[in-house]
């Protein structure tokens, strides 16, 4: 039942935030990096904050979360207000930088720091290069999250994967939760969309799945790897993106539209279809994780899989 509510929270107040910022002029200007036409609301990433945080709130009262979890999650409402503020008022990206270290930081504390990275047949577990190690995700997830939420449905269709993929692995509450909050602003950011998520939902998402992963990788070190291969299509995209824009002299700092999926929309896919091929990504990853026992062969086949498809971009439209 406290799911039912809780979609019925997100959907409801996606649609109220919607005719606010309608009536309030708070929309989404078309741009040289827009994927969209016409000036659209954004905000509703404060629905989905909002029910995650109750939901997150509903599991702490009912003991159906540990408090640690619990409180490194909570402190991402701080991630939320700032992604508020930037959505309204555009803050400088080195003061963001600044509230993402420090909140990344506290949650990372919290929840023990990462103990042990495995890779293979050695593993690392100096406390000082897996906290940097940690940290450098925690940050690179948050920005990378909001890099990625560029076209109608893309990022919430994979947070309400990751749900649906970690409540299948590991049985958790709160992966339902997280599923029902994003699945109830959906329905209005589905192709067209009528809202967007906007900073405030991006960003906080972002930092859920980072520390979502180190949770996990502590309980059992190979599940980083599981958590990392499951978030592939949106790293791989971005990071080879990144990388190459480096290699082409470009500042990071410079609004582009050469990442995979807008290169997609560009060559005439419409969003639902770009969305639709990467759940087909999604679901191929999420075979290989579930039946492959050993975490490096599904990680490498992964790997496999992304890059065919990034250069499948390619034959679509070129990265220039």
């Amino acid at each position: 039942m406290i799911y039912v509510v809780l979609f019925l929270i997100s959907f409801s107040f996606t649609y109220f935030i919607k005719e606010y910022a309608i009536k309030k002029s708070l929309v989404a200007t078309v741009n040289e990096r827009s994927s969209h036409t016409v000036p659209t609301p954004h905000g509703g990433g404060i629905a989905v904050s909002i029910t995650w945080f109750i939901g997150l709130i509903y599991l702490y009262i009912n003991d159906q979360i540990d408090p640690a979890l619990f409180y490194a999650l909570i402190i991402g409402a701080v991630i939320a207000v700032v992604g508020l503020i930037d959505d309204i008022v555009e803050l400088s990206p080195k003061l963001r930088m600044i509230v993402f270290a420090l909140v990344g930081a506290t949650g990372l504390y919290i929840i023990g720091g990462l103990d042990t990275i495995t890779f293979g047949l050695f593993n690392i577990s100096n406390p000082i290069i897996t906290s940097i190690i940690a940290m450098l995700l925690i940050l690179w997830y948050i920005n990378l999250t909001n890099f990625i939420d560029g076209i109608d449905s893309y990022l919430a269709m994979k947070f309400i994967f990751l749900s649906v993929a970690g409540l299948i692995l590991f049985g958790a509450d709160h992966f339902a939760v997280l599923g029902v909050s994003v699945l109830g602003f959906l329905y209005w950011n589905w192709h067209k969309a009528k809202i967007f998520m906007g900073d405030v939902g991006s960003t906080l998402l972002g930092y859920t799945i980072a520390i979502i992963t180190i949770y996990y990788a502590n309980i059992e070190a190979s599940n980083l790897w599981i958590w990392v291969t499951l978030y592939g299509v949106f790293w791989f995209d971005a990071t080879v993106t990144l990388v190459r824009r480096l290699l082409n002299g470009e500042k990071p700092s410079v609004p582009h539209k050469k990442h995979a999926y807008q290169r997609l929309t560009q060559a005439g896919w419409s969003h639902s279809k770009v969305t639709l091929y990467a759940l087909g990504l999604n679901l191929v990853i999420f075979a290989f994780v579930y039946f492959i026992p050993n975490v490096a062969i599904s990680f490498f086949l992964s790997l496999v899989l992304l890059y065919g498809a990034y250069k499948f971009v390619e034959t679509k439209k070129k990265f220039e």
